[in-house]
């Protein structure tokens, strides 16, 4: 398998050159290029090809938003993981309706960042956990059009207990090696977590454990 090819987009050059020294050194990850702006993202996703963009959300010439918005409408398999400074709960709910895979603080650990790729690159979608606490707020709001609570009883203790550590931000080699049982296991019991409750994707079932207090 080749390595995982990432570009980095911040418009601050000491901030990705310390990000291409970070991933330089994992064997399975490649910095494909680097891009100071929305324009340049584009440009460069275009001509590069990457497997993964690590967006910062505040960019010149359009916002990251703006810019996830146009990448995953032109390529919805590319692989986007925001990186963001603040908590604007706003635009963490915007990201999250357009389908990024993963939503990170700028304070993540360098272990952290290299697993979200990776876990990114799989298929997986991972948020960080103080971002999940954070939509709270809007999953509990009557009018935010959260998910209901349907399908709960039907889950089994062991799924209760992995929907809790996935609304957690935890992938899954983490859930594994918590439960101690094998990725696979996991993997099936997510499938049966996503059909039991009628959800889509680890976004979607992390709010709904928060929803229904799991």
């Amino acid at each position: 398998m080749g390595k995982i090819k990432v570009l980095i987009a911040d418009d601050h050059p000491l901030i990705r050159e310390g990000l291409i020294k970070v991933l330089a050194l994992d064997k399975e990850i490649c910095v494909a290029g680097e891009a100071a702006d929305g324009n340049e993202v584009l440009d460069k996703v275009n001509r590069l090809k990457p497997d993964v963009v690590l967006l910062d959300l505040n960019m010149p010439k359009f916002s990251g938003v703006e810019a996830a918005k146009i990448l995953l409408k032109n390529d919805p398999e590319i692989k986007v993981i925001a990186l963001t400074v603040d908590d604007c709960e706003q635009r963490i709910l915007e990201l999250i309706k357009i389908g990024v895979s993963g939503y990170l603080l700028k304070d993540v650990s360098v272990d952290a960042l290299i697993s979200t790729i990776k876990a990114v690159y799989a298929g997986e979608t991972v948020i960080a956990p103080r971002i999940t606490q954070m939509l709270l707020r809007e999953v509990n709001n009557p009018v935010s059009g959260g998910p209901a609570s349907g399908g709960l009883a039907e889950l089994t203790a062991r799924e209760r207990e992995i929907i809790r550590l996935i609304a957690e931000g935890k992938n899954n080699r983490e859930i594994a090696a918590e439960l101690f049982i094998s990725e696979k296991t996991v993997k099936n019991h997510i499938s049966s977590i996503f059909r039991k409750i009628k959800v889509h994707d680890r976004t979607q079932a992390a709010l709904y454990a928060i929803k229904t207090n799991l």
